[in-house]
């Protein structure tokens, strides 16, 4: 089984990347590779899922709402770097989480890395 990270790194709101980037992670889950994802940067306020979606106001649906749905698709824990475990997003998520170091170390635990 091909074990792939995934690190993303765009805001909830306003990138189609977004959307896209955690389509095809979850496509990739679905179709037999163990799949984790770090969020870091702007890609926290995925945890950030108490936000409502408005057409008039948001140009693309919210992708906190496909991170939501990350249990069903066995992906699970969100990896948060530790230096950012204090950050509001992340206090205030009910999203399982796992801190870890981003290094050559930890990313040499995964056949392949995806940076969105």
């Amino acid at each position: 089984m091909k074990t792939v990270l995934v690190i993303l790194t765009q805001a909830n709101l306003m990138h189609t990347q977004s959307n896209e980037s955690l389509s095809a992670t979850m496509v990739l889950a679905t179709f037999g590779c163990q799949v984790k994802v770090l969020l870091k940067d702007a890609a926290l306020s995925l945890l950030k899922n108490d936000v409502a979606f408005d057409a008039l106001n948001h140009p693309f649906k919210l992708a906190s709402n496909m991170v939501d749905s990350f249990e069903f698709y066995d992906l699970s824990p969100i990896y948060i770097e530790r230096h950012q475990q204090q950050h509001a997003f992340v206090l205030q998520t009910q999203h399982e989480l796992e801190f870890v170091e981003l290094n050559s170390e930890f990313l040499r635990n995964f056949e392949h890395v995806l940076y969105w």
